[in-house]
């Protein structure tokens, strides 16, 4: 009897176990499933694909969106090289920047840093490239052996901006109008921690919500820090490289577009020269001292390939999110049109179809290297 009241105990624990373990499956699962921002790209964008169908059989062209932004690679929705943007924008406008290559000199290449000025920590990102691939913060001589010794394609270095605050500006402007209209404005916090003085960067990594989903790429980047304990209060930085699909945490900031806002971009993309659609990265010293067009500095901009991601942890529907990505494409639409009017013309099937192909590849490189380099 005594047995048998044990056995039924442990049964009864065993399938407790099982049921708490299948629920919470099912709870992840499920939150999965509601929670659309964490979506894969491909899966978010399927139910509104259509549209973006119809604007290439309307234009009878698949690469219809090649005249929005004329003077970049593909209207700039991918592959597009970096210095090639850099080199729109008034040098005053940017951190000082130079290209690398993977085969060159490390002599060489430390000469180049003192000759434009650069000093640790600086940023290192490849020349043709996104989502925060080969994206790194270079500390000391060291790293820097380390990434030149593994990076397989051009990058670039680019010193760190000191500026406390990190925003994003889509900025939409009719070819014919000679005023453009800011339509997302966002403060962006890289994905980080902060130490209590007892947990390790681990512990601390494993119970935060966005950083707890990519630990082992985490460990991967951190391991020399990984046991450490971070000190109470100190703010401890994940990934520089402040994306959504980084981990990234965006404060909207619609509440502060205006008119003085508008006219800082006007005057900026007037100066870049047929830039009509995209987003800027900027680091400012405040919201007010951008709005007055001084202490900032850009850190990238993109061209149509941007998403207009402040519709990101800013308490969008996700058929409100809908309806903001739409709004934007036909803004997309109407600028290549009027553009195709003056003689610009969409890429030939031809030549879309190679330099994806190409920009693939190499993106494919870099993800492989990526995971090398930690």
């Amino acid at each position: 009897m005594q047995q048998s009241k044990q056995h039924f105990i442990i049964d009864a624990c065993s399938a407790a176990f099982n049921f708490t373990k299948s629920f919470c499956r099912l709870k992840k699962i499920l939150n999965r499933i509601t929670n659309w921002e964490a979506w894969p790209f491909k899966l978010l964008y399927a139910p509104i694909a259509p549209m973006w169908v119809l604007y290439m059989i309307r234009s009878g062209s698949v690469w219809f969106f090649t005249p929005s932004n004329p003077k970049i690679t593909f209207g700039g929705l991918d592959g597009e090289p970096k210095k090639e943007m850099y080199d729109l924008l008034p040098k005053e406008l940017y951190p000082a920047t130079f290209n690398v290559l993977p085969t060159e000199d490390m002599a060489l290449l430390k000469q180049r840093l003192l000759e434009f000025g650069i000093t640790y920590p600086f940023i290192v990102k490849p020349e043709i490239g996104g989502q925060g691939i080969l994206f790194r913060k270079i500390d000391d001589e060291v790293a820097l052996r380390h990434y030149h010794s593994l990076v397989p394609v051009e990058y670039m270095v680019q010193q760190m901006v000191k500026y406390p605050m990190e925003v994003s500006v889509f900025y939409i402007r009719h070819p014919k109008e000679e005023k453009g209209t800011v339509t997302g404005f966002l403060h962006k916090i890289p994905l980080h921690v902060t130490g209590d003085g007892e947990k390790t960067l681990y512990e601390l990594v494993s119970k935060h919500p966005k950083a707890s989903k990519r630990v082992e790429e985490l460990k991967g980047k951190h391991h020399n820090s990984w046991s450490n304990v971070i000190p109470a209060g100190e703010k401890y930085i994940l990934s520089y490289a402040a994306n959504h699909n980084r981990g990234a945490h965006f404060v909207d900031l619609k509440a502060h577009i205006d008119s003085d806002l508008a006219s800082v971009f006007d005057k900026i993309s007037h100066r870049i020269d047929d830039f009509f659609y995209g987003r800027y990265d900027i680091m400012c010293q405040s919201i007010e001292d951008l709005k007055q067009g001084r202490n900032f500095s850009i850190l990238e901009y993109n061209g149509c390939g941007a998403e207009p991601n402040h519709f990101y942890d800013t308490g969008y529907t996700l058929i409100g999110a809908y309806r903001e990505i739409m709004k934007h494409w036909k803004a997309l639409y109407r600028i290549c049109e009027y553009n195709r009017s003056r003689g610009i013309h969409p890429w030939p099937y031809r030549k879309g179809r190679r330099f994806l192909n190409k920009t693939n590849e190499l993106f494919r490189i870099m993800r492989e290297a990526d995971k090398r380099i930690g």
